[in-house]
């Protein structure tokens, strides 16, 4: 089976009775899967709340390594939106010209790197590392704070040993704690200076407000990014003629990273919690449990998708689901799209074949689900033109 096919497990479930069950360590949760119903209850937050316990929403859950609310992630409008509107234009970063050929730059000397070496692999070795380079230029910190968050790990949180381990999320806290502090009376340009200065409803910001922005920036973009990044060059390694296409007719490069990023959904889904009885695809939900929007199985919604369990680069109907939907749609989708686009441009201009070497893959195990999200390991080589 060739490495870059993601299967959909949730098809089946989906087309019976619209929802999946599963625990998350000790809470019951049911799975929304339709396009339709997915979109419906994002946008209900009256009934299906982000303003939860700190990483109660999360899935799985990150109750018992985190006491911090992430911001506005963990909340409901109007606060949502609120905070919202303090953060926007700073997200909003990647489209300045500045910006982009910076970023460019960065993809452009990974790719050479790449293909100066026999074998790469490439989940940490090039996609933790792109990743962490790209999130200094949306930070707006100087590129060598990147090895230490290189050495972190693909994930800011989960130990790779034990989900319940907080220690890593310790080394998170003290680090971002001394940022904070330092910008604190500082006039900078980084995002820890200008939230500093920020204000809401006529107030400064607190640190731990300011913490939790941050902790959000930096956990939310992560192993999606990584995700999506490796995917790709798997799918690329698979059909060396997409980069040909892609070469050909760079106009497709919208198109082709939007398809992309639906069909490998490098998020499978998010929590909410129910406020008051009543019922989700017509199971019955209590006040206080917990639902899941299941992006990846709303994303291959054969109502919705022509061949959803294809990669169609030229797809003109797309409205997918990668990045959420309603309020809590994805502050960083900007700066996501930026770095796939020129990834998957600079794969076109210099790079002929991909070969895959080894490969583990990286299969969730969401109650009777298996979905594969990514890779644990790919090691390839890069072959230039």
């Amino acid at each position: 089976m060739p490495h870059s096919e993601f299967n959909d497990p949730f098809k089946e479930a989906r087309n019976k009775t619209g929802i999946g069950k599963m625990v998350d360590q000790d809470d019951p949760l049911l799975m929304v899967l339709s396009h339709a119903d997915v979109k419906a209850y994002a946008q209900d937050h009256q009934t299906f709340s982000s303003d939860a316990r700190p990483g109660r929403i999360v899935v799985p859950s990150e109750e018992k390594i985190r006491d911090i609310r992430q911001i506005p992630f963990e909340m409901d409008p109007p606060e949502h939106t609120a905070y919202r509107g303090v953060m926007e234009d700073w997200f909003r970063r990647p489209y300045q010209k500045g910006y982009e050929a910076a970023l460019d730059e960065l993809v452009a000397q990974s790719v050479d790197e790449a293909l100066q070496k026999e074998a790469v692999e490439v989940v940490t070795d090039f996609s933790l590392r792109l990743q962490s380079k790209a999130l200094t230029l949306l930070v707006n910190v100087p590129i060598k704070e990147a090895e230490t968050w290189i050495s972190w790990g693909t994930h800011v949180f989960r130990s790779d040993d034990n989900p319940l381990d907080s220690t890593k999320a310790d080394v998170l806290y003290q680090y971002l704690d001394e940022q904070i502090e330092q910008a604190a009376d500082s006039s900078g340009e980084d995002m820890y200076s200008v939230l500093s200065a920020a204000e809401l409803n006529g107030r400064k910001l607190t640190k731990d407000e300011i913490k939790g922005i941050m902790i959000l920036t930096f956990a939310g973009g992560r192993d999606t990014i990584i995700n999506a990044i490796t995917n790709t060059i798997s799918y690329f390694a698979d059909h060396p003629e997409a980069l040909d296409l892609i070469k050909a007719e760079p106009k497709l490069i919208h198109k082709a990273t939007e398809e992309l990023l639906r069909y490998f959904s490098p998020l499978t889904h998010m929590g909410r919690v129910v406020q008051e009885d009543t019922h989700v695809c017509e199971h019955a939900a209590e006040a206080n449990s917990k639902i899941s929007l299941c992006w990846a199985s709303a994303n291959r919604d054969e109502s919705v998708f022509d061949s959803p369990n294809e990669v169609v680069l030229d797809r003109s109907k797309n409205p997918h689901v990668a990045f959420g939907f309603g309020a809590h749609n994805c502050l960083g989708a900007h700066h996501t799209r930026k770095l796939m686009k020129s990834l998957i441009l600079q794969l076109a201009s210099q790079v002929k074949q991909i070969e895959v070497i080894d490969a583990d893959e990286n299969i969730e195990e969401w109650g009777t689900f298996k979905r594969k999200v990514g890779f644990e390991k790919l090691r390839v080589r890069f072959r230039g033109l």
